[in-house]
């Protein structure tokens, strides 16, 4: 059976997917790291951004060798820094 996870998208993240939410739809629970793949074939312009991107899953921080699991909320931005 597979159900939905909403996908929120910030900042320059967002200007590369052309949108600020997505609902996608996933079968089984996927690793993070996994999924990311999934999302640069999507948008192939996140790819340089990849390896650096900020993960939260239902608005905790994650790595990404965290599991996201059907139903769940994913967020997905880039590093901030202040000064």
């Amino acid at each position: 059976m597979s159900s939905r996870i909403h996908v929120l998208y910030f900042a320059q993240v967002a200007e590369i997917a052309g949108t600020r939410r997505e609902e996608w739809t996933i079968d089984a629970p996927v690793q993070v790291s996994t999924w990311l793949d999934e999302v640069v074939r999507k948008h192939p312009g996140i790819e340089p951004l990849k390896q650096r991107l900020k993960v939260a899953i239902n608005q905790y921080y994650v790595n990404h060798n965290a599991t996201i699991n059907p139903g769940d909320e994913v967020a997905l931005f880039e590093p901030v820094t202040g000064g």
